[in-house]
């Protein structure tokens, strides 16, 4: 039997998942790997130590099955975002330990860029906003601060990736230094307008042309394993950013759709088309500070996504739980809300650490008002689940204020996405459709699905929606009238938090 492997890369472990030809998962291995925090607002990994545990996953995946390399059809990598290594072409071995995406040691850097009037003609090439998140900035202090770095860049000496990268330069013995585009996108360096590196971001940045990689589409064949680590001739066929891959991964790939990872915080992207061909709106620069980035396609073409952050999803239930004691664990959220019938008025507007997209305030507060007498621990736990989704909302009026394209269906994955209750309440607050797939491990999924098409080890697109089978559908109940009278209350506790100041 035949299966494609998706080395799926992650921010505190690393995991691989066998998927069979329906899609279903046939293994699954994962790894913890160590985080390192230098000083205050510094966050780092080792770059040997994410590759060991990539690769132990990879063979225990395997084992599981009693499949060997020879029944892979393809290899799909997904990654951690924006995180940078940078290391020697001639050893492979890394000059510094990774910068991880969470890292801000370059704020001050950043805020002279934003001073010098930049910020407006970087967003028009790369879709972004200055900030420490992207890749640029790190790869800079890495070559500013590690004794003899530049030099050596400048000569082509190094060699700079994110951890796609670095993943594929070892597993092909250094003969492939790529990157795909939805990594590149994320950079600051990538013009995602003309898909090339730009020369002028280069500059600004103060980032040697010579240490790049390559840059791929997300769905095509990049090379075969020639080392010796358990996997050995097997295809390397789709790369994709974690984020990107959960879009594929959902089939959001027409115009319009859209999906939400439901953790921590939520992530939420809308596919708004690539603008080559007519299909969709293709680039838009956001009016609200939403990211603008590209997305995975099957297709060798450019294709766009609008991009929002919102920093407490499930992170309220966790406060929940630790800091109110509410609940014993997380899972017990739903339960205790379906106690009540409505939130009895409350409304929980959770900006512990200000608000993200679209608000993006940093003094905002965290606000919970609309109590009475008659407020119970279930009407709180049922506002907590409801502020995530009235989030979610405000995020995709953002995206449809900047794009025509309406949207259809929200598809949904996350530790979250599993309850029932926030998923209904979700599809009534929106009016459309929430969509949770049987496999919710779709950054995974997506990955394998681009080295599948590469690799014809599915047909085509369509092959893959037929094969879809078990989505929940959550369609909304909620009037319009109701709709838009909970809407107007939330947007009038937001604007209250917004206001406090403490």
């Amino acid at each position: 039997m035949s299966y494609v492997l998706a080395l799926d890369q992650g921010t505190t472990s690393s995991r691989a998942i066998l998927f069979d030809h329906d899609g279903a998962i046939a293994a699954v291995a994962q790894k913890e790997f160590e985080q390192f925090y230098p000083q205050t607002g510094w966050v780092e990994h080792d770059p040997l130590e994410i590759l060991t545990s990539q690769m132990s996953c990879a063979v225990e995946a395997l084992g599981k099955v009693g499949a060997r390399p020879r029944d892979l059809a393809a290899i799909g990598i997904t990654n951690q975002r924006e995180t940078v290594i940078v290391w020697e072409r001639s050893t492979g071995r890394p000059i510094h330990p990774a910068i991880v995406w969470q890292d801000r040691r370059t704020a001050a850097f950043c805020k002279e860029l934003e001073e010098l009037g930049l910020a407006d003609a970087i967003a028009e090439k790369t879709g972004l906003v200055i900030d420490p998140y992207f890749s640029a900035t790190k790869v800079r202090w890495i070559l500013d601060n590690v004794d003899g770095a530049r030099k050596r860049a400048e000569r082509g000496d190094l060699a700079f990736g994110t951890v796609d990268s670095w993943l594929i330069w070892h597993l092909t013995s250094g003969h492939k230094h790529v990157t795909d585009v939805t990594n590149a996108s994320r950079t600051l360096l990538y013009n995602i307008v003309k898909g090339e590196w730009d020369k002028e971001l280069l500059r600004i940045f103060d980032v040697p042309e010579a240490i790049l990689p390559e840059v791929v589409w997300s769905s095509q064949k990049v090379g075969e394993v020639t080392t010796s680590l358990g996997l050995a001739g097997a295809t390397i066929a789709g790369i994709a950013g974690d984020q990107q891959a959960a879009l594929f991964g959902q089939l959001c790939w027409q115009a319009g759709e859209a999906k939400n990872t439901y953790g921590t915080g939520c992530f939420l992207l809308q596919n708004i088309g690539t603008g080559v061909d007519g299909n969709g709106t293709g680039f838009v620069r956001s009016r609200h500070r939403l990211i603008t980035t590209l997305a995975a396609s099957a297709q060798p073409r450019l294709e766009y996504a609008l991009e929002g952050s919102i920093f407490i999803g499930g992170a309220v239930v966790q406060w929940l739980r630790d800091n109110l004691k509410l609940i014993g664990a997380s899972s017990d959220v739903e339960a205790l809300a379906k106690t009540v019938s409505d939130s009895g008025g409350v409304v929980f507007v959770p900006a512990f650490v200000g608000m993200g997209a679209p608000q993006w305030d940093p003094h905002a507060s965290g606000m919970l008002i609309g109590l009475g007498r008659g407020t119970t621990r279930g009407h709180i736990a049922r506002a907590a689940l409801e502020a995530i989704a009235f989030q979610v909302a405000d995020v995709l009026d953002a995206v449809h204020s900047e794009t025509s394209t309406p949207l259809g269906a929200l598809r949904v994955d996350g530790g979250a996405a599993v309850n029932d209750l926030l998923m209904q309440f979700q599809a009534d607050i929106l009016g459309v459709p929430v969509v949770r797939p049987l496999v919710t491990e779709t950054t995974a999924l997506g990955a394998a699905y681009l080295a599948g098409l590469a690799t014809g080890f599915w047909a085509g697109p369509s092959d893959l929606k037929a094969k879809r089978e078990g989505d929940v559908r959550f369609e909304p109940l909620m009037s319009a009238t109701e709709r838009a009278e909970r809407r107007a209350r939330w947007q009038k506790a937001v604007e209250r938090a917004k206001k406090w100041n403490g």
